[in-house]
């Protein structure tokens, strides 16, 4: 289905538009072009270049679509677009079956003193639409609620949970509070619950856990299996190699991500909670040109990056083609960390970087390593841990502790949906050369 749509597409534009459809085509990636130079200019100019730049994002897409329709051509090149969609959506369905096995499951016995930490505010009030905190005790479970009006340190509830004999510790909140109390499980070897009742439930998403309704999650308690994951650790400043390892509480945990650079320094902004959006746009010019910000540097496995823009180290790697570590992570026990770097100098390249896809290529690192160090020309920087600002010593070595988190999950549950790959043709065109052999009779299928 795949190739058929692909050679559809061009042979509706070669048949009904001929040579001025091809050309138009041409106008189309131009026009994409030249959009994407407007954003860059929008984001890193103030002032008069910035309204020009909004006014060209408007009107390129109306020009492009106004010189569709003059040609008589404009259900053309929608019909050829909508046939290349097919081909790239089908073609990457067909290259799921690449996708690595689930993450092993192992039995697990039922817990006799479960304590839970359940945060009211997280996700909008979810702790109470969905009285998990009754359902919970009513498994018999102990449960802190946190209150709202007084800040409480969540590791160390969680510690004095263990000194009381509780044999699994969970939390319902987001995942800066899950990564806390994961840390605590990790160092007393405890099985740890993940109720998804945060605001975007990143960690649990990649658990296959369900997220529109935290209290299926509960189900690990009565029947429930184990995953062995791996758990991130930050270690600020230091020597080049510590002689021994961390103490407990010496490393910054986490189960998601740690970001460095623009997105990091923008969150540090104690404006930036009332007026995201305003922040975003006042800070951006400077520090996407390196005007102010610290200057960074990575080291990995691989080569050295140099100033980047903005760095993601997660917690396995995201899948490829997720340039922004929105996605998901096929496995969570792979002992790699993900690294993404971004650097973007000028329009040129921030329109390579959106006609590429957010494929790696100029502007764009993507890699994994065993351990990372981010340095900088600063003695601090911002850090961004799983959605919670911090600032840390330089410089900071992100690492991974393998199979050391036991999470504790329901038997049945929704499980992770991962996404199609990025779009490569030549696989394709092989896969489907390999099933034509096959039905013919000339291969193995």
């Amino acid at each position: 289905m795949s190739l058929a749509a692909g050679v559809a597409a061009l042979l509706v534009l070669v048949v009904f538009g001929g040579l001025v459809s091809l050309v138009l085509m041409g106008v189309g990636w131009a026009g994409l072009a030249l959009s994407a130079a407007g954003v860059w200019w929008m984001l890193t100019h103030t002032g008069r270049i910035r309204v020009l730049a909004v006014l060209l994002l408007v009107a390129v897409p109306l020009a492009v679509l106004a010189l569709y329709a003059a040609a008589g051509l404009l259900w053309v090149v929608l019909v050829s677009l909508g046939l290349w969609a097919l081909a790239v959506f089908a073609g990457r369905a067909a290259l799921v079956e690449d996708a690595p096995p689930a993450m092993p499951e192992h039995p697990a016995r039922r817990p006799e003193r479960p304590f839970l930490i359940m945060n009211p505010r997280s996700g909008g009030g979810k702790v109470t639409k969905f009285r998990l905190a009754e359902r919970a005790r009513a498994l018999g479970a102990e449960v802190v609620v946190l209150d709202p009006d007084r800040p409480q340190d969540v590791a160390e509830l969680a510690r004095e949970a263990v000194r009381r004999g509780a044999d699994l510790l969970g939390v319902a909140g987001g995942d800066g509070t899950q990564a806390l109390v994961a840390g605590v499980a990790v160092a007393h070897d405890l099985p740890f619950v993940v109720i998804s009742a945060g605001t975007r439930n990143h960690f649990a998403l990649d658990l296959g856990l369900d997220r529109k309704n935290p209290a299926r999650c509960l189900e690990a308690l009565t029947d429930g299996v184990e995953l062995r994951v791996d758990l991130g650790y930050l270690r600020a400043g230091g020597p080049e190699e510590p002689e021994e390892p961390a103490e407990p509480g010496t490393e910054v945990v986490f189960v998601n991500s740690a970001s460095f650079g623009v997105y990091a320094e923008v969150v540090q902004s104690p404006a930036y909670r009332d007026d995201k959006v305003r922040t975003i746009l006042e800070m951006l010019p400077d520090l996407l040109a390196q005007e102010s910000g610290a200057r960074l540097s990575v080291r990995g496995d691989g080569p050295v990056l140099d100033a980047p823009q903005a760095v993601l180290v997660s917690n396995n790697p995201y899948q490829r083609g997720d340039s922004a570590g929105l996605g998901r992570r096929e496995r969570l026990d792979t002992g790699e960390l993900g690294v993404l770097g971004v650097h973007v100098g000028s329009a040129a390249e921030a329109a390579e970087l959106l006609l590429r896809g957010g494929q790696q290529g100029r502007g764009l690192t993507e890699t994994t390593a065993r351990e990372v160090v981010v340095d900088a020309d600063a003695p601090v920087i911002p850090v961004g841990v799983d959605g919670e600002a911090l600032t840390l010593p330089t410089p900071v070595r992100c690492r991974l502790a393998p199979g050391a988190l036991r999470v504790r999950v329901p038997r049945h549950r929704p499980g992770v949906r991962l996404g199609a790959p990025p779009m490569d043709w030549r696989r394709v065109r092989r896969l489907a050369l390999t099933m034509g052999r096959a039905a013919a009779g000339r291969g193995p299928a």
